[in-house]
């Protein structure tokens, strides 16, 4: 049975719409944050507005940050010159989990998809190579999902780069093929990371 109050409707449909919500889970999401208004829903709708207000993209790398730029680019001993690239801040958060990359990041925000008419231009794919050259990158680490489309974009890049003289690799064993980085263990992340070979 449906809940009568437009308000909860709207609520539960905008919640629905979230990753790994459905109807259902978004029913019991709103159901539970209006029986706990004040310890839960008041405080979880301060902290959203907060981060709508403070939060956006780094415009180096493309991580969330309520600065200039975010922590890890400003961070002078991450100039490794590894460029370690993937398709969202997920990812992202999930090699940084694992401890073991200690350079910087570029955050494509998706991958190359002729269906859903994402092109190279929409994933800012010559940013990247113009980034690249600008920067002193040794070397680039397509930490890609293995995917069709991850892998579609990865060799794209890989040709993209071609003749720059910057070493391109890829992550190696650990990571299953259609597995996605940010639903991984981090020893797994690590181990791939530490076993990547020339892509």
């Amino acid at each position: 049975m449906s809940p009568r109050n437009t308000d909860i409707e709207t609520l539960i449909e905008m919640m629905a719409r979230l990753p790994g919500l459905g109807p259902r889970s978004a029913r019991r999401a709103v159901l539970h944050l209006v029986r706990r208004r004040e310890a839960a829903m008041l405080p979880l709708a301060q902290a959203m507005e907060t981060v709508a207000r403070s939060v956006r993209e780094c415009p180096r790398c493309g991580n969330v940050t309520a600065a200039d730029q975010c922590e890890i680019c400003t961070d002078e001993r991450r100039e490794t010159g590894e460029l370690c690239v993937v398709e969202d801040v997920a990812d992202l958060w999930a090699m940084e989990r694992g401890g073991e990359f200690a350079g910087r990041y570029h955050v494509l925000g998706g991958t190359l998809s002729a269906l859903d008419a994402i092109g190279p231009e929409e994933l800012g794919i010559p940013r990247l190579v113009n980034r690249i050259s600008q920067e002193r990158v040794s070397e680039v680490i397509l930490a890609l999902n293995t995917t069709v489309d991850g892998q579609t974009t990865a060799h794209y890049i890989a040709d993209a780069l071609e003749g720059s003289g910057v070493r391109i690799t890829s992550l190696a064993r650990g990571v299953p093929i259609g597995g996605e980085l940010d639903y991984l263990d981090d020893g797994t992340i690590s181990a791939a990371l530490r076993a990547r070979k020339a892509f």
